[in-house]
């Protein structure tokens, strides 16, 4: 569970590529024949259904996007922890990739308040294992069935340091965003040194050519206090959901086997 995973690579074949894994790189690699479609549709469904199921009480979520190789060394982990602890006292329950790294410290933060602590892990090949602060851990086969659950139960999002994982997730949910596909939810972005490069790129390229308006930033609230953060997603959220949002949970039904996620004792 605590083993190093940056240094766990997974074994390539004679080309150089990774093993395949006959999920996603199968599924998109171009049209099969008629049953093996429609299997692999069933178990795209089946993985949809089991997602519903884990995640359906587990009430309002902050999802912390962040990279799994920046450990506890790392001069984020503590403000990614204090803020994820900060949230959860508010009432929000952390959903993560739940992985080590950012994710890990986010989880913990979770943890140290008593909060809901959710990861919604993918199977990769390199063996990412759940880290230690899960209440509930749900593993998936296909990267866009895992993103919908992480989008799909969140209000808020946090963003810490992280590399092309995390930065899949961020404008994936950017672009949802500014075509209003989904609500405009609150982005907190910290660690802001690691970040001012691809802020700049956004304000001194992107707006200057019009690929996107200045507007578009209005997504974004930057800043490496976790009070703040707390402060401005809990603001924001009230003012868009109402003040009872921390109390509006849905209640699971015991006859179809349907539970609410337990925290784990301290």
């Amino acid at each position: 569970m605590d083993r190093d995973l940056t240094n766990s690579q997974p074994q390539q074949d004679r080309w150089g590529k990774l093993p395949r894994t006959d999920h996603d790189e199968v599924f998109l690699e171009g049209p099969r024949s008629r049953r093996e479609e429609l299997l692999r549709l069933m178990r795209i469904t089946g993985e949809f259904l089991r997602g519903f199921r884990a995640l359906h009480f587990v009430g309002p979520c902050v999802t912390v996007f962040g990279s799994a190789r920046f450990g506890e060394e790392h001069h984020c982990y503590p403000i990614a922890r204090a803020t994820a602890r900060g949230l959860s006292q508010a009432g929000f329950t952390i959903m993560t990739g739940g992985g080590p790294g950012m994710m890990e410290a986010a989880n913990r933060g979770a943890r140290d308040a008593g909060g809901p602590s959710i990861g919604c892990n993918i199977e990769l090949p390199m063996e990412q294992h759940p880290n230690a602060y899960l209440d509930r851990f749900i593993e998936f086969k296909y990267f866009f069935v895992r993103k919908v659950m992480l989008l799909k139960y969140s209000v808020a999002f946090v963003i810490m340091p992280g590399g092309f994982g995390t930065l899949d997730e961020v404008f994936e949910t950017l672009v949802l965003m500014q075509t209003r596909k989904i609500h405009a939810f609150p982005i907190v972005i910290m660690g802001r040194d690691y970040w001012s490069p691809l802020e700049k790129f956004l304000r001194d390229t992107l707006i200057p050519t019009k690929a996107i308006d200045a507007n578009d930033l209005r997504f974004f609230h930057a800043t490496d206090e976790p009070e703040e953060a707390v402060a401005y997603i809990t603001s924001v959220v009230t003012r868009g959901f109402g003040q009872d949002w921390a109390t509006r949970r849905l209640n699971p039904q015991r006859l179809l086997g349907e539970r609410a996620v337990a925290p784990a004792p301290h």
